[in-house]
């Protein structure tokens, strides 16, 4: 699919105006190392629609307080202001985008089979994160091997593609950011290499970047590897 280059618009702060809101802008305000926003970020982009979906980058670190009071009350990203309302959650909004926006679709639509087995892989993505996250105040590694494992099998289930439904869709988009992140972050501190031992994995990386409107949306590896550690606080040495 081709992709339209664009400049990212520098990230929004304390000091920032916001900008003219409910002027009938569609507006995705995401941070631009969030995977939850990423995941919002990478569906705009291959669907096309950086022309009718202006991108806003907000500073989590120091974040306005305009955004809170008068675009998104939960005052987290991603949001999406479409339509005169602003609605959140990025799992809900990948599919409103897929259902409200022209594009191709990222829904196997025509195959029920497929399409089950990507609803259960939505629900379990949920599972997924949260696994990850937790581990970092506990066991990392032996998460990582489960979670991973789970992702390599899921891989197994359609061989006509190297996704998780044969073909991209929303679940790949679903996953990607989380896998990304924390295979930079494991490969740094623990020297774990997710695709070890998991072939499927490894060329659903490989393919996946090769997707333009994914990759765009990929952080520094060096801030994301900074930033976990400054955000997880737990003794490394007792886990290594």
């Amino acid at each position: 699919m081709a992709y339209k280059h664009e400049e990212l618009p520098p990230p929004l702060d304390s000091t920032s105006s916001p900008p003219p809101l409910f002027d009938g802008t569609t507006r995705l305000y995401v941070n631009y190392t969030s995977p939850f926003a990423q995941r919002v970020w990478i569906t705009r982009n291959y669907k096309g629609l950086q022309g009718k979906i202006k991108l806003v980058g907000i500073d989590l670190e120091n974040r306005p307080a305009w955004y809170k009071e008068k675009v998104y009350p939960g005052n987290k990203v991603p949001s999406l202001e479409h339509n005169g309302k602003v609605i959140g959650e990025s799992l809900d909004l990948i599919k409103y985008l897929e259902s409200n926006f022209e594009g191709p679709s990222l829904v196997p639509n025509d195959d029920p089979g497929r399409k089950k087995f990507g609803e259960e892989l939505l629900t379990y993505v949920v599972t997924f994160v949260g696994s990850l996250y937790r581990s970092l105040k506990g066991d990392t590694v032996k998460a990582a091997d489960e979670q991973f494992d789970y992702l390599e099998n899921a891989l197994k289930k359609f061989d006509d593609g190297p996704y998780l439904l044969g073909q991209f869709s929303l679940v790949d988009i679903a996953y990607i950011p989380f896998v990304e992140q924390f295979q930079v972050f494991l490969s740094d501190v623990f020297k774990y290499d997710i695709t070890a031992g998991r072939p499927k994995l490894a060329a659903f990386l490989e393919e996946i970047n090769k997707i333009v409107a994914y990759k765009v949306t990929k952080a520094d590896p060096k801030e994301i590897a900074a930033a976990y550690k400054k955000k997880f606080l737990f003794s490394l040495q007792e886990q290594q």
